[in-house]
């Protein structure tokens, strides 16, 4: 097994905000997305979403609040739950879904 550089493997993708499953564990999926400062629209999920900065700063619209999540930072998105990102944010998202 290879090492994935996280940060290498998401400058490489073809655009902004378009994930790319790398690995899975069971019924969970490891998904990177490089963010440019856009926003991104409104969602919700059947299940638990996790975010996870790598690099930069993800401004998340959740229960009509903004929270600032850092490098190093994860923020846990219950399923059901709305939640957006704001323009601003910039950097790698690692995503941990089902």
């Amino acid at each position: 097994m290879t090492p994935i550089r996280l940060l290498d493997a998401a400058s490489q993708l073809p655009q902004a905000w378009s994930s790319r499953v790398f690995a899975q564990f069971g019924g969970a999926r490891l998904k990177l997305v490089r963010m440019d400062e856009t926003a991104y629209p409104e969602e919700v999920h059947d299940d638990d979403e996790g975010l996870l900065v790598l690099d930069g700063v993800m401004v998340l619209r959740i229960h009509g609040s903004t929270v600032r999540v850092g490098a190093g930072e994860l923020c846990v998105i219950p399923a059901g739950t709305p939640h957006s990102v704001e323009a601003g944010s910039h950097g790698t998202l690692l995503i941990l879904d089902t």
